[in-house]
């Protein structure tokens, strides 16, 4: 107990001892002078003993009170919601964090890493802070300011935010009786405004949308599909939504119903029918004999569903939001480090597709056979595994460059490579040069296929998927005879192969051996 408590008590015990014996001396003296009258003294005596027994009752009754009071706090305390998300999710989270800042480490762009960086620091932040974000989202016309402002006057008093088209995201501030949480409510830019401008604010709606823990999408009909695709993606990322059918006051009860019938319909599967609710936020004004009447917005099915979702699942909708925040934003920095890793893995291919060139065209062969050029392309798989992380030996590197070149030699893309690509030099150079470049160019766009196939390989963790190594190499083949880059490769490949063998081929004059003397 409370020691300023327990001192009033010992303070309210001795008044209460001291006045009961002020009042039975007080009283035995007047009780003698009225002997006289044993009537009195009797009324008198009786007096005394309710007295005394109303104070000690009133004592006793604070006692008790006190006591039951410290046990309602007790339990009062003991089950008040704590602002924590749930152990097991913010371990999850945290660690996911961690990764991504050690992924976010290797990208070389410093902008990019910075901005990385921010990010998870704000998802960190959240993660302590621990406010609930709800975030209203649909099209410019479907009344989510109004939504919101109803809202907000209706838990805080009237609200100052400026009405008409919402540029930016607005986020309002608020409490809800039961919720140890703050709510943060944001009224985001409408989606399918036209223009530039409206695909810039849309974009930034949907970024919003993707941050929230609860989703309100306010529409103020049956579903179209420009709106159901972008709630059914929301939904599909692991997004707690409620589907609002606002200006019902603009229909009669009947086509309400049926809207909303439809509506369910519609969403059913991931998201469940209580979640679809009625409004009219800002009603229509209607007109009296007596003048214009403004009707109050009704809003009360909203305000119930959610107070009960937030009750319930509050705790959890955070949780799975940071931690699915935290999931995305790993993915985003996995994304960038592949463009980064691609770009260089190809410029590794590039420049020994050009050194495989180099080495055929010296020892031209009687066909054109990627075996020839094994010992390059060993070493070209060495480095592009080293790009990914996969240190690889030269002998392990030799055994993977001989079994995509049997590979590839076993799909006839020799063959397909030959024709292809004698076609195209025929357009640009001589016969005779054809020849003698004809096996270095194939070497290069062969060794191109196969580096571009280990790229693969390589990103999927030394996996080549369900379709094997043969699936790959022709994916890679019909990618790389493209028009547009074959026309880009021949020119390269004159003036890297044909051109060297242009220069080589012609004889200089001091070379020719003079002509015999007549006899």
């Amino acid at each position: 107990m409370p020691l300023s408590r327990l001192v009033t008590l010992i303070i309210g015990l001795i008044l209460i001892l001291g006045l009961s014996l002020w009042l039975i001396d007080s009283l035995s003296r007047l009780y003698w002078q009225l002997s006289y009258s044993p009537l009195l003294g009797n009324l008198l005596l009786f007096l005394l003993i309710v007295l005394i027994a109303g104070l000690i009752a009133a004592f006793v009754y604070y006692v008790l009170e006190l006591r039951a009071g410290e046990k309602r706090s007790r339990r009062s305390r003991k089950h008040r919601p704590q602002i924590k998300v749930p152990e097991a999710k913010s371990e999850a989270a945290s660690s996911t964090l961690q990764a991504v800042r050690q992924q976010v480490s290797q990208i070389q762009d410093e902008v990019t890493r910075q901005a990385l960086l921010s990010k998870s620091k704000e998802i960190e932040a959240n993660l302590a802070r621990g406010e609930i974000q709800v975030v209203v989202f649909g099209t410019g016309s479907a009344g989510k300011t109004s939504l919101v402002n109803a809202v907000m006057g209706r838990m805080v008093g009237k609200v100052n935010a400026p009405m008409g088209t919402t540029m930016v995201g607005e986020t309002y501030c608020l409490r809800l009786k039961g919720l140890e949480r703050k709510i943060l409510i944001t009224d985001t830019p409408g989606i399918l405004e036209a223009g530039v401008a409206g695909t810039e604010r849309e974009q930034l709606a949907r970024e919003l949308a993707t941050e929230a823990d609860l989703l309100l999408f306010v529409v103020d009909n049956d579903l179209r599909r420009s709106e159901y695709e972008p709630l059914q993606a929301l939904a599909g990322i692991g997004k707690r939504s409620v589907v609002v059918l606002n200006k019902t006051d603009l229909y009669t009860d009947e086509d309400k119903e049926s809207i909303l019938a439809r509506l369910r319909q519609r969403v059913r599967g991931f998201i469940s029918t209580n979640d679809v609710v009625a409004i009219a936020a800002n009603p229509q004004v209607v007109e009296l004999e007596g003048g214009d009447f403004q009707p109050e917005p009704d809003i009360l099915p909203l305000m119930r569903r959610m107070a009960a979702i937030l009750r319930a699942e509050g705790e959890d909708l955070v949780a799975d939001n940071i931690l699915l925040q935290s999931l995305r934003l790993g993915e985003e920095a996995r994304k960038l480090i592949d463009v980064q890793r691609r770009r260089q893995a190809d410029k590794i291919v590039e420049r020994f597709q050009w050194i495989g060139a180099g080495v055929v065209s010296v020892t031209p062969l009687p066909v054109v056979d990627l075996l020839a050029t094994a010992a390059v392309n060993a070493q070209m798989v060495v480095e592009i595994g080293r790009i990914y992380g996969c240190e690889l030996n030269m002998e392990r590197g030799r055994e993977l460059a001989l079994s995509l070149a049997k590979t590839i030699a076993s799909l006839g893309i020799v063959k397909g490579a030959l024709q292809l690509l004698s076609t195209a030099l025929q357009l640009n150079v001589g016969t005779f040069i054809i020849g003698r470049a004809i096996q270095g160019v194939t070497a290069a766009y062969l060794t191109r296929i196969a580096g571009k196939s280990f790229i693969e390989y390589f990103r999927h963790d030394q996996d080549w998927g369900d379709g094997g190594m043969t699936e790959v190499v022709q994916r890679q083949f019909q990618l790389n005879r493209r028009d547009e880059f074959i026309k880009a490769f021949i020119q390269e490949a004159i003036a890297r192969v044909v051109k060297p063998l242009t220069d080589k081929s012609e004889v200089a004059p001091e070379d020719i051996p003079a002509s015999e003397p007549e006899k």
